[in-house]
This record gives structure tokens, sequence and C-alpha cells, in this order.
């Protein structure tokens, strides 16, 4: 690897651990359990530790050490945290350390798992983080579903030559059937996962009810692989397996990976969450119409669809680990390339159904 490629990789590297450093520090600050928050700060003196790593390499090959800097992420992240709790960001977070896949001097195998403790109380809050993170994936993707099909129906319509009525008929339409639709799926996704989870309960239990000894022998398993020792695991295990109503909740929560007083959330939240957000962002591209007319609505449609998908690339970076600034480009790039081939299929259609 040559001296400047070296140099810039280690940049990258110091620049990801300086802004986790100061990510986890804002969520011990906010955390409100205390066990969460010296956690945090454990992990965050770790992410300094590895900075100071990456500067003296960068300072031994004689290349210059940046000054530090916090990223916009850094500050989207700790506003959700300070609105809606640490625990709602902390899948996003682990998520971009996975995503950034930088070697680290020092070892932090685990340190995610630092506030967790291997019973179904700490499973359960692990498992209402994931959920909390994956509402707030959903509700970009969901909104980036809703500008991109909306602004290609507009730009469709548009390209055809159709009046401004007809384009915010069209709009509209689009905008309420696209938002029933995901809504649908959405209820029919969450209740199908929903009866799926219960049949699955449904045979553990009654495999339990005939051979408890079965669920202390997978027990026993689940926990050898989370790396205890097989004495202390039968031994855990086989104190979980005297309560069978402990032992079924413990072996859907390790084996499914699901909570079962949840079993995936609910499906009437998930349904209007994916309408409004479908809906959000299929009003961008439509919107201009209701004032304007013409061009002018046109061009008005056009601005307020990039401006709606810089949000989105913006929201986009936080979960694939990417800059902010490919995040926008690629979905800048996406929705001109689908919004151009709607406009000259409906200019080529509209000229032939006119002519």
């Amino acid at each position: 690897m040559s001296k400047p490629r070296s140099a810039r990789h280690y940049r990258t590297n110091l620049r990801i651990e300086r802004d986790n450093a100061v990510l986890y520090d804002n969520l011990a600050e906010l955390a409100s359990d205390q066990r969460l928050s010296r956690a945090y700060r454990r992990i965050a003196d770790g992410e300094r530790a590895n900075a100071t790593f990456w500067e003296e390499r960068l300072k031994q090959m004689g290349a210059q050490v940046p000054p530090a800097r916090v990223r916009t992420r850094v500050h989207v992240l700790t506003w959700f945290a300070r609105r809606f709790g640490t625990e709602f960001v902390m899948p996003t977070v682990v998520r971009l350390e996975h995503a950034d896949h930088l070697p680290t001097p020092v070892d932090r195998s685990g340190h995610r798992d630092h506030f967790l403790e291997p019973t179904a109380p700490a499973t359960r809050s692990g498992r209402h983080r994931t959920q909390s993170g994956n509402t707030l994936r959903a509700a970009v993707l969901g909104a980036n579903d809703g500008l991109v099909s909306n602004g290609s129906l507009v730009m469709g319509m548009a390209g055809a030559a159709s009046g401004d009525h007809a384009i915010l008929l069209a709009g509209f339409a689009g905008l309420v059937a696209g938002a029933c639709s995901m809504a649908l799926g959405e209820w029919l996704s969450v209740n199908s996962s929903r009866e799926f989870y219960q049949a699955q309960i449904a045979a553990r239990a009654e495999r339990l009810a005939v051979s408890p000894e079965d669920g202390a022998v997978s027990l026993a398993g689940i926990y050898r692989d989370k790396g205890m020792e097989p004495k202390t695991a039968d031994a855990l295990a086989e104190q979980i397996s005297e309560r069978p109503r402990t032992a079924l909740d413990t072996l859907v929560r390790e084996d499914l990976g699901i909570d079962p007083e949840e079993l995936g959330g609910s499906a009437w939240g998930a349904a209007i969450s994916s309408f409004c957000l479908f809906a959000l962002g299929a009003l961008f591209p439509v919107a201009p119409y209701l004032f304007l007319k013409g061009n002018a609505a046109l061009v008005a449609c056009m601005a307020s669809t990039v401006a709606g998908l810089v949000l989105i690339g913006m929201g986009t970076a936080l979960f694939t680990g990417r800059s902010m600034t490919f995040s926008i480009a690629r979905q800048l790039a996406i929705t001109v390339a689908a919004a151009g081939i709607t406009y000259a299929v409906g200019h080529v259609l509209g000229t032939a159904l006119t002519g």
C-alpha cells in the first residue's frame, strides 16, 4: 500500500473513531440508566484510544493529522437519542460500526454488549432496541418509496403534456393508492409473521410439556454457543427449565429471536406508519401543483423532489455507513433515471395518443 493511500486510509479510520467517541460520550450523557451510561463511557474511552493509535500512525509516517471535527451524522443521531432515548438509535449505531468495518487496534469485540446480561430481561431490551431502530429505518425507506414512485408518476404525466388538473389528480391518486398498498402490505406482513411465530411458540410449548429435558439441552447449547463454560451453561439451563413458563419464554427469545409479548409489533401500528410515511414522501412532488401552474409548477415540483431526496439521502447515510454526499448523489441519480424514463415514456405515449 503506497504512502498516500495509507495516509488516506488512516485518516478515514481516525475520523470514524473520533466520531464514535463523541457519539458514545453523548449517549452516556443522555442515558437514563446509570449502568448504560457507564457502559457508553467505557466504549467512548476505547474509541478515543483507537483514535490516538491512528494519530500516532499518521505522525510516524510524517502525514498531517486532521483537526477534530464532528460530522453531521453524529449530530443527527444525538438529536434522535435526545428526543426518543438512546435505545432508539443503538441499532443504527451498531449497524454503522459494522458498515465502517475498519481494523481496530484496541480490542472492542463485544463492546456493544457491555450493557447486556445473558438473561431474558436483557434480551427483551435488546429486541426493543432493534425494533426501535428498525422503526427509524422503515420511516426513511417508506418516505423514499413514496417520493420516488410518485415523483416518477408526476413526471410521466408531465411528459405526456397533460394539463395541470390531470397531473394533480394523478399525483394524488398515486399518493393514496401507493399509501394504501404499503399499509395493506405491512399489515399482512406483520400478521403473517405473528401467526407464524404463534405456531412456532405453540410447537415449542407442546414439546416442553412432553419432554422438559429437551428444553434444558437446547438452552444449554444456546448458552455454550454464546461462549459460556459448559458446566455453567448446563447449570443455568437446568435452573431455567425448572420453571416451564420461563423456559419457554427464554427459548422463544433466544431461538426465534422474538419477544413473545410483542410478536413482531402491532400490525395496525405498522400499517398506519407506512401509510403516513409513504404519503409524506409522495406529497413532495405533487404539492407544487396545488399552488402553481404550467412550467412554474413543473420546476417547483423538481425542486421540491430534489429537496426531499436530499433529506432522504441524509437519512439513508445513517444506516449504510456511507458518506452523506455519496448517499445523496446516489439517491438523486436513481430518482433522476426513474423520472427520466417515465417522462420519456409519457411523452411518447402522449404524442401517439393525441396524434
